[in-house]
């Protein structure tokens, strides 16, 4: 019954995403400069949240708008109602609505949905993943020099030591073709179907990942922080990849090579 209620809950909140594309709506601003709401956003997360309390009216609920939204369940269900919102409001079709399923302090489920480009990625743990109900797995690269990589940048930019553009200038200084999408949850889901190799982000909230890592273990890859320690969406740094290049990844993010 969870799988029913999340394919539903990602396939209508996709749906209303891309019926409100065509119409104006209202768009503000959160902390950072171009980090953006819409009004969809809040309708999008609405409308999930109403799916979920039906048939699950005590699981615990953590998204991006609301917040936490406890209870004494040891199931949380994890919303990104809009994950891309600013390609969506400029019209740019490269956004999803990602959901995750944790229970017992494990992701057990996760599903997103691009209902621009038709594309449905879920995986249930221990039982592989998917792409529009096939199967789909990362790719064979073996090095980073060969790799086609996926980054992002926060809004907030922090000046750090090895910070997001040190280790972006460093691959594109080293000739390795880095792309930035604008949505976490895609870029994880195409490094779960071999589009890219690897992915990393110096900060990311639980909402943006919680599916998608779990999309790329099932497809075989692997998901961990900037040192390599197994993967928590409660914490901002996160390297996916193919699992070939993975070590390898790590070394170049952390400049060792």
């Amino acid at each position: 019954m969870i799988e029913s209620t999340l394919v539903r809950a990602a396939l209508e909140s996709g749906k209303l995403m891309k019926e409100f594309s065509t119409r104006d709506f209202a768009i503000s601003n959160k902390e950072g400069v171009n980090n953006l709401v819409t009004e969809v956003d809040h309708a999008s997360e609405k409308l999930i949240i109403g799916i979920i309390r039906e048939s699950f009216p005590d699981h615990y609920i953590l998204t991006e708008e609301s917040g936490d939204l406890p209870k004494d369940s040891n199931v949380k269900w994890i919303i990104d109602p809009i994950d891309g919102t600013v390609n969506y409001a400029n019209g740019i079709p490269l956004s999803c609505v990602s959901i995750g399923v944790e229970k017992d302090g494990d992701m057990i489920m996760g599903a997103v949905y691009n209902p621009f480009m038709d594309e449905f990625f879920f995986a249930e743990k221990g039982k592989g993943a998917t792409l529009n109900n096939k199967t789909i797995t990362v790719s064979r690269k073996s090095n980073v020099l060969e790799s086609l990589l996926v980054t992002g940048f926060p809004y907030t930019y922090l000046e750090q030591e090895n910070g997001p553009l040190d280790v972006f200038g460093r691959f594109i200084r080293a000739g390795v073709p880095v792309r930035r999408l604008g949505s976490a949850a895609i870029d994880l889901c195409w490094v779960a179907c071999g589009r890219f190799d690897g992915f990393f982000e110096h900060h990311l909230n639980a909402w943006d990942s919680a599916a998608g890592f779990l999309i790329v273990e099932e497809a075989g890859g692997k998901v961990t922080d900037f040192i390599g320690n197994t993967y928590s969406p409660y914490q901002e740094k996160i390297i996916a990849s193919n699992g070939h290049i993975h070590d390898e990844l790590i070394q170049w993010i952390k400049n060792i090579k």
